[in-house]
């Protein structure tokens, strides 16, 4: 059975980060004078969130659509229903045919899991009437190896997106290591670390993200390396535990995992616009306040925003050891 209830976990959670990224694009330019951009509603551009995974046990090809919207807003209920786009005419071409990927709308979706969603997005599923849509290959269609290149094309009215993305091959990781917590030693805690060696010769570009025990994977803040200062080298690469940005901050934790939880990897091999689109977020969301600089956010759709990535993913699962 196609893993809805995981796509909608992961999209979701990091489209709601993406929104923010795309939509509000630019902050304080000096300490002086704010630069306030001059979009308005007419002005609405068409953002994209899609992906092809490729490995075991992972997600269908899936895309979510959404509007821009201008830098000083108030969005209500009414105002974010509108932010997602339906009826739009997704297609996802993998060098061997075109398959037309399916909309799924929450309205479509059991009232339990409608609140499950809900509570993900953090709304009040009683008063929940926004109909999210995601575009979905669910029957399998779209062939998914590494080393293939798949080229998408989303139609809304009379505007056409385009965007190619390829899915490099797996690089994995090995002799994963659980460790005391460095400094002081907190004997509830442990980090972990892995082996990586890198191809030779080949520019390599990384993300991962972890998850505990069956709750969604998450990004670190900082999810993204390429390889510039480790081509054709094995080392050792620190695993930190992610977390949420905006929840509780304990600096004595932070990265660390809690011994006997079940604790999950994604280890993600990626391609440069891929790297470009997630490295330039990441700094944008690490870089907040009112002193920062403005970092426009990469983007590989042609005619929109957001992006269109490939990943080759392996997957580990963990018990983390007692003392």
């Amino acid at each position: 059975m196609i893993k809805i209830n995981s796509i909608i976990r992961q999209s979701y959670a990091t489209f709601r980060i993406l929104l923010i990224a795309v939509s509000t694009s630019l902050v304080f330019t000096s300490c002086e004078q704010d630069y306030i951009p001059s979009t308005s509603e007419s002005q609405q551009e068409i953002v994209v969130e899609g992906y092809v995974e490729v490995g075991d046990s992972t997600n269908p090809v899936f895309v979510v659509l959404s509007k821009s919207i201008p830098f000083l807003s108030t969005i209500n209920s009414d105002k974010f229903s509108e932010l997602f786009v339906k009826g739009g005419n997704v297609t996802v071409n993998d060098g061997t045919k075109e398959v037309t990927l399916n909309e799924v709308c929450l309205s479509q979706l059991p009232d339990d899991f409608k609140k499950e969603v809900g509570q993900l997005l953090g709304l009040n599923t009683d008063s929940l009437t926004t109909d999210i849509c995601i575009y979905v290959d669910l029957l399998n269609q779209v062939t998914k190896e590494e080393g293939r290149r798949y080229d998408l094309t989303v139609k809304v009215g009379d505007k056409t997106l385009t965007a190619t993305t390829t899915v490099p091959m797996r690089v994995p990781l090995f002799d994963f290591q659980w460790r005391p917590t460095p400094g002081k030693d907190i004997d509830t805690l442990s980090e972990l670390y892995a082996k990586l060696s890198d191809p030779a010769g080949i520019q390599n570009f990384y993300r991962y993200l972890t998850a505990i025990g069956d709750g969604a994977f998450i990004p670190p803040f900082s999810s993204v390396t390429d390889d510039a200062v480790f081509d054709g080298k094995s080392f050792d690469v620190p695993i930190q535990k992610a977390e949420r940005r905006g929840g509780d901050f304990n600096p004595e934790i932070f990265g660390y995992y809690r011994r006997g939880s079940k604790v999950r990897v994604k280890w993600c091999s990626i391609d440069k616009a891929h790297f470009d689109f997630w490295n330039t977020r990441d700094f944008s969301a690490n870089s907040g306040g009112p002193f920062s600089s403005y970092t426009r956010i990469a983007t590989n759709i042609n005619g929109g925003l957001g992006i269109w990535g490939g990943y080759a993913v392996n997957f580990y699962e963990f018990t983390v050891p007692p003392r």
